[in-house]
């Protein structure tokens, strides 16, 4: 089935605005003809202005309000995550934002009517994993992919680098081992800028491909 290029003026929503490749998504989708209306969902006020740009602030467990501000349109980029340090190892919590929110999203967007929903998962996503990280992502993908999306993108980047609002001690650690020993890795675990992944999922939802679609480092550079 050949792909079908995107029209423009799309609406666009994103979740986890603030982060790595969110803050950057954000960018380009609002510099991109393609979109008319970015729409983010944020817990707090975020600092940027632009016609294109609706901020909604929401109380992801409200889920009258969640559906609400979801809204309707064509894209969903779901680029939410959290870290075991930013929940103090607290699994449940972990999983009400790395699981519920993306799956919502997914709930909430097929029933509005989206048609594609692009998300950001994981190198090693694998819902029998005994890694609670690789399993968690692996669970998102099984039960995103039973909403009935003409496309859906699963994104699943290793080590991601780029200028954090926030400093990270073991990715800072991490992305230093990882340029060192790059060479020995395979090309699926090789280190990504965030802004590499948020290009690469601007243009798969511009060529609108249907079905179940799978990216890794080596597919996310070729766009």
């Amino acid at each position: 089935m050949q792909n079908k290029q995107i029209i423009n003026g799309q609406t666009a929503v994103v979740l986890g605005a603030t982060g790595l490749i969110g803050s950057s998504l954000v960018e380009q989708l609002l510099n991109d003809d393609a979109f008319s209306t970015v729409r983010v969902l944020v817990r707090r006020p975020i600092a940027i202005q632009h016609p294109k740009l609706e901020v909604c602030i929401t109380d992801f467990s409200d889920y009258e309000a969640y559906k609400k501000n979801i809204g309707t349109g064509d894209c969903i980029f779901s680029c939410i995550g959290t870290t075991n340090a930013n929940v103090k190892g607290d699994k449940l919590l972990y999983r009400s934002i790395d699981f519920d929110i993306p799956v919502n999203a997914a709930r909430f967007g097929s029933e509005a009517g989206f048609k594609q929903y692009l998300l950001v998962s994981a190198i090693g996503a694998d819902a029998h994993s005994r890694i609670f990280y690789s399993r968690l992502k692996g669970e998102v993908e099984e039960v995103i992919a039973t909403f009935p999306f003409d496309g859906l993108h699963i994104f699943r980047p290793s080590l991601l680098v780029g200028e954090r609002k926030e400093k990270r001690l073991g990715e800072v650690i991490g992305t230093v081992i990882f340029r060192i020993f790059s060479f020995l890795l395979p090309s699926k675990y090789k280190a990504i800028e965030g802004k590499t992944v948020a290009k690469a999922m601007l243009l798969a939802a511009k060529a609108n491909k249907p079905g179940i679609n799978l990216y890794d480092y080596n597919a996310m550079t070729r766009f």
